[in-house]
């Protein structure tokens, strides 16, 4: 079975998103190079964006897209809560016929919270990916801990392998692969390069550390390309990098 490469709409730069009328603008982009589905950021979304996801589905289906949906929040508050805005997430997931719903972990302490999560997702058509951030719950610990409660209580959720965010963290990412790899059901493509005092998103074919990476997990789930693509030829640009993830 061929790949699946997903496309993430920030890839292409949050000014050029703007510039060209936002992400329903880079959909021709998207199918053209030949991928599989597009990720659509929450915060690329204006309040008014927010009330009209269904005709940007109807839009991702006329170019034969699959659609995934990211928000910018936690799944789990700061004081270890599940999010009070998850049933609104998932419902505006649904209304984008998204494959899934991308969150980052926040502060995962109450197990108890995962039976109100296990509700949720039942009355949901949309599961969840959890992924990596840059922020100290990003951390291997933690993730390795919320992966085994999910295990255990037989959740309809897996992870999102960010192959850079490791390296912002001071982590090994090829650590996390030997012990994650088993619950990663989406990756975020993306090399990591030092960048004045912290790190920045690169493309990843130029190290062949990430090639040995991605070999290294799981083979079968979609990728998505999360680094910059840039030039004077967006279709071109992204052709080859789709091209590239779904031969390496």
């Amino acid at each position: 079975m061929t790949r699946k490469i997903i496309v993430v709409t920030a890839a292409y730069g949050h000014d050029r998103i703007r510039s060209l009328g936002g992400q329903a603008a880079v959909l021709p982009i998207i199918a053209a190079a030949g991928a599989d589905g597009v990720e659509i950021r929450r915060e690329l979304l204006s309040p008014q964006d927010i009330d009209r996801l269904p005709p940007l589905a109807t839009a991702i289906a006329h170019h034969n897209l699959l659609a995934c949906y990211s928000a910018p929040e936690a799944l789990f508050t700061d004081d270890g809560s599940l999010n009070p805005h998850l049933p609104a997430l998932l419902d505006e997931a649904h209304a984008l016929n998204a494959l899934w719903l991308k969150l980052s972990l926040g502060h995962f302490r109450k197990t108890d919270e995962l039976t109100s999560l296990r509700t949720l997702l039942a009355e949901s058509p949309v599961p969840l990916v959890i992924e990596n951030d840059q922020s100290e719950h990003g951390r291997l610990a933690p993730m390795q801990r919320f992966l085994a409660a999910v295990g255990v209580h037989s959740l309809p959720v897996r992870l999102t392998f960010d192959m850079g965010n490791w390296i912002w963290l001071g982590e090994s990412p090829e650590q996390a692969s030997r012990l994650l790899a088993p619950g990663v059901g989406y990756v975020h493509v993306k090399a990591a390069e030092p960048h004045h005092t912290s790190w920045r998103a690169d493309v990843p074919d130029r190290d062949p550390r990430w090639a040995a990476l991605l070999d290294s997990l799981p083979g079968d789930v979609p990728r998505g390309i999360e680094f910059p693509l840039e030039g004077d030829d967006l279709v071109a640009v992204t052709r080859h990098y789709v091209r590239w993830l779904r031969e390496e």
